[in-house]
Parts: C-alpha cells; structure tokens; sequence
C-alpha cells in the first residue's frame, strides 16, 4: 500500500497557470453517445476496438469543455487513418466551424495499446490544450447502472516531447439541452414495452404530460416548504434561494385572468394544430391529382 511519502502525485494545473494547462471539467452531450454506441454496434465481427474524433467548444478560461459532436475513424496496419481523418474534419468545419476537435474517443472493453501514438496524432489540433481521451464500455449498459463513460488528460511523463504519458481522469457530466430532453425521453419510455419501441407524441399529448408534471413539481415543492415549516425536514439555504427564485419570476396574476389567458393560448395552438393537418391533407391529395394526371393512360392505346 502506497503511504504519504512514496505516492505519485500529479497535478494538471491550477487556476492561477495559463488557460491550457488548467484543471477542467467535461460535459458530453447525448448525441455524442449515440453516435459512439452506433460506431460501436457497426463494428467488424474480429474488432474488439472503435476509435473515433470528438468535437466541441471550450470555455474562454479554459475550465469547461462541451463534447458535441463525434465521428468515427478509419485504422490501418500502421495506426490511423491520418488522411481520412483530415478529411472528415474539413468537412465537419464546413457545416460546425465554431466546433474543434478536443480529442479522441475508444469504445470497447480492452485499452488501445498504443495510445500515446494516437494521443500524438490529435495533439496538433489541440494546440496548445492537450486531447481529451474519452472511453466508453458498452458492456456497462447492460451490467451496471452507469454509462462506463470516463474522459482522461495527458499528463507526460519524462523531459522529451516524444515521451510517454499517463492518463489522469478528467470529472464528465452527461449535459443535455431542452431540445433533446423530449427524445431522450421518448427512448426511455421505450424500455418498458416489450418490442422496444414508441410512439410519438402528438402536440396536444405533449401539452397534457407537460401540465401533469408541472403539477408533480408544485406537489413536491409545497410538501417539502409543509415539512420545513412544521419542523420534520431541516432547512436547506441553497434549496431554499432556488425556491425563492423561481416564485420571483412568476408574475402575479389573478386566478381568472390566468384561467382566461390560458384557454386563449390554448385555443391559438389548436388553431394551429387544425391548420397544420388541413395543410397537410391539401399536400397530400395535390400530390396524387399530380401523379394522377401525369401517369399515362394505357388503355387508350
């Protein structure tokens, strides 16, 4: 067991350094999942291993990172594919410029062997910050409650710029948007039914699971403020400042108005609604009086 004094103690930096040498957190987005786990299923039957790019922003100061975007990669009896790497990154910065590589993803459950090689690869285009290696075990799906997510740093090891290095974890956080909460809630709604799978919602089903878990939320909230006050739950302040921040920003509005108010929008979005299927029926009946019409009559011959 290592002891105090013969420990190996490696840092990354402090706030105090330059932007690229400072401690950071990561948060991946989902889509960058999907698209690790789809590399992964698509795999050779003999290949163990994926390896791919990972792409996303950085912070101005440098301690936050966003992976948004991943692509896979080609491998090669002498390593990575480096052109077809190239290639895909160009194109990527013609549709995301704003969007740089960070670093390189494996997936599988065996580690690359030759990973500083590939580290080497992606650190140009990392410059000055150092590649983000991010590992994903899909076998942990299945066998634990996480994700067998990890992302690492590199630290060197020895003077030369050919050196070694090692692999220092990095915190991660899956991060998700508003936008993307409703699909990845739709997928997880699938995991209950016996074939997998979901149907859409409509926008009305949409607005009614919305109201009943607003009303959910102010259940929760209004018995934990209940049990704060008659004294069977201690008080939390930073619960306690959310509380208050979120009643500030609620206009104070009278019952009937509010009543009123909302059955005006709601009348406006089934106006738009009924206008969107009779948009869509004209669309659809056009495009068979088109082929109707176009398609040639062969009993007249």
């Amino acid at each position: 067991m290592a002891t105090k004094s013969d420990a190996l103690c490696v840092t990354i930096g402090n706030m105090g350094t330059a932007p690229h040498q400072r401690p950071f957190t990561s948060h991946v987005s989902p889509v960058v999942l999907f698209s690790v786990l789809d590399h992964y299923l698509r795999r050779e039957k003999d290949q163990e291993l994926v390896v791919g790019a990972i792409l996303g922003v950085r912070s101005d100061d440098g301690t936050e990172v966003e992976i948004r975007n991943a692509f896979s990669l080609l491998e090669t009896d002498d390593g990575l594919d480096e052109e077809h790497y190239k290639t895909l990154y160009d194109l990527h910065r013609k549709v995301n410029p704003e969007e740089v590589i960070l670093g390189w993803y494996t997936a599988g459950q065996n580690i690359l062997a030759n990973a500083t090689t590939y580290q080497a690869v992606f650190k140009q285009d990392c410059a000055p910050f150092n590649p983000i290696h991010m590992t994903m075990d899909p076998e942990a799906l299945f066998k634990t409650n996480g994700l067998g997510l990890n992302t690492y740093t590199a630290a060197p090891v020895g003077f030369s710029e050919d050196a070694d290095c090692m692999f220092l974890p990095v915190p991660s956080e899956i991060k998700y948007l508003d936008a993307e909460r409703s699909g990845l809630e739709m997928l997880a709604s699938a995991k209950s039914n016996e074939t997998r799978t979901a149907a859409l919602l409509s926008d009305m089903d949409h607005l009614e699971v919305a109201i009943v878990r607003l009303q959910e939320l102010l259940e929760r909230v209004s018995k934990y403020v209940d049990s704060v006050v008659q004294g069977t739950t201690p008080p939390n302040n930073a619960i306690g400042r959310y509380i208050m921040d979120a009643v500030s920003v609620v206009p104070k509005i009278d019952a009937s108005v509010f009543e009123k108010t909302f059955n005006s929008h709601l009348q406006d979005l089934l106006m738009v609604v009924y206008l969107a299927n009779m948009t869509r029926t004209q669309l659809s009946v056009a495009e068979k009086l088109h082929l109707l019409v176009n398609t040639p009559n062969t009993n007249s011959h």
